[in-house]
């Protein structure tokens, strides 16, 4: 198990690291091993890590491509992502790490959204675009690993728990109770 969270805001407002830090503070039994930041600019995504597969530090996270243009956040585990990536080496593609995660990046930098469709596993991702200013939120198609969002005026908050999205927020929301009769 480990644990994303991220920060987009449209008023291009920069992010502060303790921001995410505190998202990751209420998430961190998700992932006691490790932990990471990226911002960029208005971007911001964290991430705690339960060291399964490629224990080194080269499965730290958040991860970006060699070419610095695109970076993800992984909860999860991609089942078949050996297969997936004999299929990227024999397209030219190589890899630093033994991760799944750096197979699903390379995986969408070749295929797009449409890596989803060749995916077997429980996952929730984000991957950031630095070129296209551009964030991809994703889940398993039965939402194993959880992934939740608040998207207001101002600014979209994601996470792997409600509480760490709460504490990002200037305003508790107030419940809809016609939603939830």
């Amino acid at each position: 198990m480990c644990g994303i969270v991220g920060i987009v805001r449209f008023d291009e407002k920069p992010i502060k690291k303790t921001e995410l830090q505190t998202m990751m503070q209420v998430i961190k039994q998700r992932g006691p091993d490790d932990e990471g930041v990226f911002i960029d600019g208005h971007v911001g995504l964290g991430h705690v890590r339960l060291s399964i597969l490629d224990l080194s530090e080269a499965g730290h996270q958040p991860m970006t491509d060699p070419t610095g243009r695109y970076t993800i956040i992984q909860n999860g585990e991609s089942y078949n992502y050996i297969e997936l990536r004999e299929e990227l080496q024999s397209m030219g593609y190589s890899f630093r790490t033994q991760t799944d995660t750096e197979v699903v990046l390379n995986g969408y930098i070749a295929w797009g959204e449409k890596v989803l469709d060749r995916l077997n596993g429980m996952f929730a991702m984000a991957i950031y675009d630095k070129q296209e200013q551009t964030l991809f939120l994703a889940r398993d198609r039965f939402g194993v690993k959880p992934l939740y969002y608040h998207l207001g005026a101002e600014q979209m908050v994601f996470a792997s728990e409600i509480p760490a999205i709460l504490k990002a927020l200037p305003d508790k929301p107030k419940a809809n109770d016609n939603a939830i009769f």
